[in-house]
């Protein structure tokens, strides 16, 4: 990592806000938003098992996620220099016979965006809209997160005004109605068990309901040209159900003192860096070339 890349610094915007649990609710949004840009909905589809294993999915974007924001400067670093390994390996020809590579700068440019909007729009939708100037800071953070990825300065935006200049015209130009995305709103819909133990008697009518409110969620917070390139309606009852659930989830949250709000994502960074230290432990392990002690005998 470049010795000028700033990582998030504690009690900083990015600090405070991106891994408030509230965000973890616009995920599936974020994940048609994602997959709708035709790089990325082809590497999924071809290379990617969230269809069989949504859940354990979820989780691992999540610690990853969690360890670039709250994971220090080596816990970053590390991260992003993993998850571009495992990117270098996704690439191949999509249905309509167009070559991609998942480390496209265009597209994995697409992919921070979604995550930067995302975290304005949950606290939008679910919390205190960030101010103009928490926004500005905000954006700024993230960008410094862009460059540990690996974009480079010219990729990324300079400031707010034109990462939403930016963000429209990929939304109104760039993105598709494809075949992952459609997986991902059925996933959404009819959500898989957590965990194979469940019963199926408790899972039938609590895993209907979640995938009605997370439909509800999805639908809600996709852009309105989003919405209509998809197909799907948006009614004033659908509105309603959504405000009342946000005021809900805004009254639960309004109990819940700041510093725990991150806890889920400071513990995540946590149990990340804990897995990366033994792994490197192990592939040590396996390269020391000091001799081993004989038994006397």
């Amino acid at each position: 990592m470049p010795t000028e890349v700033k990582v998030p610094e504690r009690g900083s915007v990015v600090w405070r806000y991106f891994g408030d649990s509230r965000n973890m609710l616009l995920g599936p949004p974020l994940l048609v938003l994602q997959v709708a840009h035709p790089v990325v909905g082809a590497g999924v589809l071809q290379h990617s098992n969230y269809r069989d294993e949504p859940w354990q999915r979820l989780i691992r974007t999540y610690l990853s996620l969690s360890t670039l924001i709250y994971g220090g400067r080596r816990g970053a670093a590390r991260e992003s220099a993993r998850l571009r390994h495992m990117h270098e390996k996704i690439k191949g020809v999509d249905g309509q016979g167009r070559r991609y590579h998942a480390l496209n700068p265009e597209a994995y440019l697409w992919v921070h965006a979604t995550l930067v909007q995302g975290g304005v729009d949950s606290h939008r939708i679910f919390g205190r809209p960030l101010t103009d100037a928490q926004t500005a800071e905000y954006y700024a953070e993230m960008r410094q997160v862009g460059l540990l990825l690996g974009l480079r300065e010219h990729h990324l935006p300079a400031d707010w005004a034109g990462f939403r200049a930016y963000y429209d015209d990929r939304v109104l130009h760039r993105l598709e109605d494809n075949q992952a995305v459609w997986d991902v709103i059925d996933s959404v819909r009819r959500p898989k068990k957590p965990w194979r133990h469940v019963p199926d008697v408790v899972w039938r009518p609590l895993g209907a309901a979640t995938g009605r409110l997370a439909f509800l969620v999805l639908a809600g917070a996709l852009p309105q040209v989003m919405r209509d390139r998809l197909g799907l309606s948006w009614s004033t009852d659908q509105e309603r159900r959504l405000r009342r659930f946000a005021r809900l989830v805004r009254i639960l949250m309004s109990l819940v003192i700041p510093p725990l709000r991150i806890a889920g994502a400071l513990s995540a960074a946590r149990i990340q860096m804990t897995l990366a230290d033994r792994r490197e432990r192990r592939a040590a392990d396996r390269t020391d070339p000091s001799p081993v002690d004989l038994p006397v005998g």
